[in-house]
């Protein structure tokens, strides 16, 4: 027969094995953070692939809800495409998961290699 201690250490363990599951299974969906550098350089490697991105955003400009802002990691810089996030201000510091696309139109500029937000950390 378990005592009431060993009731509490059963719950203890068992509490802790689902919150490692759950975590893993958390960074599992996670794409691990790409450097702009490499996705400028080969960018047909990622197009239609979702990658995660960070740094600060160094222009931006916005029109009803969705705009563009260039972020720059030391590496490189890229235009991030928001539609439901808005658009932050310059020198702030995001975490953003997109899908690369090559060849967007946005408020009458051209951009070659853009990410299409689909998640953003600040």
């Amino acid at each position: 027969m378990i005592g009431e201690v060993g009731v509490v250490r059963l719950l203890n363990r068992l509490s802790l094995a689902l919150l490692l599951m759950a975590g893993t299974l958390v960074l599992a969906g996670c794409p691990t953070r790409t450097s702009i550098e490499r996705i400028n350089r080969d960018p047909g490697r990622y197009a239609g692939r979702e990658v995660a991105i960070g740094g600060r955003v160094s222009n931006s400009f916005g029109l009803l809800g969705s705009g563009v802002f260039q972020v720059e990691d030391g590496t490189g810089q890229i235009w991030v495409f928001s539609q439901r996030y808005g658009v932050p201000s310059n020198g702030a510091k995001v975490g953003v998961r997109g899908t690369v696309s090559q060849g967007f139109s946005f408020g009458g500029r051209s951009y070659a290699v853009i990410l299409k937000e689909t998640e953003r950390r600040r």
